[in-house]
């Protein structure tokens, strides 16, 4: 068994969606997976598929906002699976509003979830990437990050994760650790289901109208997004970091 597949992955928010489809595409690199979400016993399905397929993998129930749940969790992957080298800042919620009607609860815990989430996580498995001399750490950023309308918390908080990307990229690259970010465009998850019935929207009729608007005249799926970041974990990326690559079925301006 080579290094690459003894390494120990953590996905922040990978019971469904985007998540669990790169906790299972991780594992099938041969990475040991710590399936992080807020409720342990959602993580189950995931961790099943991983293991049916001949994976280790470890459901882990953690408040990504929240640092002593962070600080426990990290310890407990350490101690049950091994050292996290590569970590999946993945976690996220959506408080959709306009701006008039954005309450500072909606503000702040899309905020604390996605950009504080991401920092504390990142704090945490740092030293442990330090350590081993190497580490991966990608983060989910989103096309929102070019604003969105309805939004003005989940943009902030997806682009703040860029400029907070490439300051890890920056301060961590000496020690063997890169940092990118991957930018979605629209992908089927259940988040972008509840973005269509905010909007009073059918989910297929919402999906339609905007594959109709890319591209590749489809939407994405969560494998899609899951192959960009198995990409940006690997050895072969070691030279590549400070990047954001948006995972679209276009470009973007």
């Amino acid at each position: 068994m080579s290094t690459t597949e003894q390494r120990v992955a953590i996905v922040t928010g990978a019971a469904r969606g985007i998540g669990a489809a790169t906790a299972v595409r991780l594992a099938a690199r041969g990475r040991a997976v710590a399936v992080l979400d807020l409720d342990e016993a959602a993580c189950r399905g995931t961790v099943e598929e991983i293991t049916a397929a001949g994976g280790r993998a470890l459901a882990v129930g953690c408040d990504v906002s929240d640092a002593g749940q962070v600080e426990a969790a990290v310890a407990r992957v350490a101690g049950e699976l091994g050292a996290p080298v590569v970590l999946v800042n993945n976690a996220g919620v959506l408080r959709d509003n306009l701006l008039f009607k954005m309450s500072d609860s909606d503000w702040d815990t899309v905020l604390n979830v996605h950009l504080r989430g991401a920092f504390l996580m990142s704090r945490a498995c740092q030293k442990h990437m330090v350590d081993a001399g190497f580490g991966r750490i990608v983060n989910l950023s989103s096309s929102s990050a070019l604003g969105n309308r309805g939004q003005a918390n989940y943009s902030a908080a997806k682009a703040g994760l860029q400029g907070f990307t490439k300051t890890l990229a920056i301060e961590l690259g000496k020690f063997g650790v890169t940092a990118n970010a991957v930018a979605p465009g629209f992908i089927a998850t259940e988040m972008t289901a509840a973005t269509a019935a905010r909007v009073g929207m059918d989910f297929e009729a919402f999906q339609q109208a905007a594959a109709s608007q890319i591209p590749v005249q489809r939407v994405g799926r969560p494998e899609d997004v899951a192959n960009a970041i198995a990409f940006f974990t690997g050895d072969e990326a070691g030279f590549v970091s400070g990047q954001v690559l948006y995972v679209a079925g276009g470009p973007l301006d």
